[in-house]
């Protein structure tokens, strides 16, 4: 990615304009002035010292905006830091991105909130930072979660280890309800899911790899939408993966408008067939499943039973992955091919319009955090991605913009292609 500060004045020409919040896709413009939106239409009488940026055959839409991420840092730089987190976000089309607390040492102190908050100011995207539940994450005593707040603290999580107490997880959600944040729990019932490797199945077996069963992750689920139901707080459900969990969160829905869900683009996009190569990227928590699961997740972004689309970006150094399926860590990256990886989903299978596909990753995300959402009033500092939905390519370690090379997405055919990211203040080219 070529990335530079943006100029003075810059206008987006000839693109197709896709607004999420109007519902609208209109032919024109975009002007820029000073890194912020000065007028969409058709401009036809630019100042002299203009530069134009040619999106013809091109979409022009928000930023993405990711809610599930993690760039390692502190403690973990080797894998991934703030920065170059950054420039795999930008890669990928994100301006914002949400990042979860399991560092080395865990986010979990109105210290560590600002010392993520202060690194990040020179990053050329909007970071932000999801604080720790529970102290040192060990799923006993909670947080200062309101200082945290304070510092800039976007929402809260155990990301990678279930709050298996009751008590604690139903405290934790009282408290987050007088500060109106979500509370997001691994959802895996540890005891259940054990040492399993791999979805519990006939392909499990056939491997000969211990296996994780659908039942760990909707036992969780289960539980903590009852304790969001009688705490009346806002749940987030990180990572679906089984049809089962889909059915309880639709059927929650009804009673509970406080709950929402996302899913990752490798669980839509794998299945655990493709686990037969023993590709230790595929290894991940919670596991890809099964081929019907995989169809469930989908409908359940086409009905809005899951809310957003976020990638649970999880960089590994090469000699985590490259060992034994069970001494493999879990975890894969995903910024730089998710919008390829979903965009050939939904348009081969001809079931998300791409509005919707757009709204997936931009409006749906913002509005669970709480950020604005309408980026293209007058005036609003640009938050703006640009992409050829038609693009049809080849991922390969040329796309990694990330200090880590995990990618299960490694040699396999994409469709749509990020030419063009616009976040603080800086313009970013693939």
């Amino acid at each position: 990615m070529r990335l530079k500060k943006i100029a003075k004045n810059v206008i987006l020409k000839g693109g197709v304009i896709f607004d999420p919040i109007a519902r609208t896709k209109n032919q024109g413009d975009v002007w820029l002035k000073n890194g912020y939106i000065k007028m969409i239409g058709d401009i036809s009488d630019p100042p002299s010292d203009i530069e134009i940026v040619d999106c013809e055959d091109k979409i022009i839409t928000h930023g993405f905006c990711d809610i599930h991420s993690h760039f390692r840092e502190p403690g973990q730089e080797d894998k991934e830091t703030l920065y170059t987190g950054s420039i795999a976000a930008m890669a990928g089309g994100f301006t914002r991105v949400c990042i979860m607390p399991n560092t080395d040492p865990p986010i979990d102190t109105p210290e560590s909130i600002r010392f993520i908050l202060d690194k990040s100011k020179t990053c050329p995207i909007h970071i932000h930072p999801i604080g720790a539940v529970t102290k040192n994450q060990d799923g006993e005593d909670l947080t200062e979660m309101s200082l945290m707040l304070s510092e800039g603290a976007i929402a809260f999580s155990d990301d990678g280890i279930p709050i298996h107490n009751s008590r604690v997880m139903r405290t934790a959600l009282e408290y987050s309800s007088m500060l109106n944040v979500p509370i997001i729990n691994h959802a895996e019932d540890p005891n259940l899911c054990s040492d399993g490797l791999i979805h519990e199945s006939f392909m499990s077996n056939q491997l000969g790899l211990s296996g994780n069963p659908d039942s760990a992750e909707a036992i969780m689920v289960f539980r903590d939408l009852e304790l969001s139901l009688i705490t009346g707080s806002k749940l987030h459900v990180p990572h679906v993966t089984t049809e089962k969990s889909v059915n309880l969160i639709r059927e929650m829905k009804i009673k509970n408008k406080s709950v929402t869900a996302e899913v990752t683009p490798h669980h839509l996009y794998f299945n655990v067939d493709n686990l037969k190569s023993y590709d230790t990227n595929l290894k991940v928590a919670p596991p890809i499943r099964s081929e019907n699961d995989r169809q469930s997740l989908i409908n359940a972004l086409v009905d809005g039973t899951i809310d957003c689309i976020a990638t649970d970006h999880a960089p590994h150094n090469l000699h985590d992955k490259e060992t034994t399926f069970d001494l493999a860590s879990c975890g894969m990256i995903g910024l730089e091919s998710c919008f390829g990886a979903v965009n050939k989903i939904f348009m081969d299978n001809q079931r998300v319009e791409l509005m919707n596909l757009i709204s997936l990753l931009t409006l749906k995300p913002r509005k669970i955090m709480g950020f604005e959402y309408d980026l293209f009033q007058e005036g609003t500092e640009a938050e703006i991605t640009v992409f050829d939905p038609q693009k049809e390519w080849t991922f390969s370690q040329d796309n990694i913009k990330s200090k880590s090379k995990n990618s299960a997405f490694l040699g396999q055919r994409l469709k749509g292609f990020i030419t063009l990211t616009i976040s603080r203040g800086f313009i970013g080219k693939n």
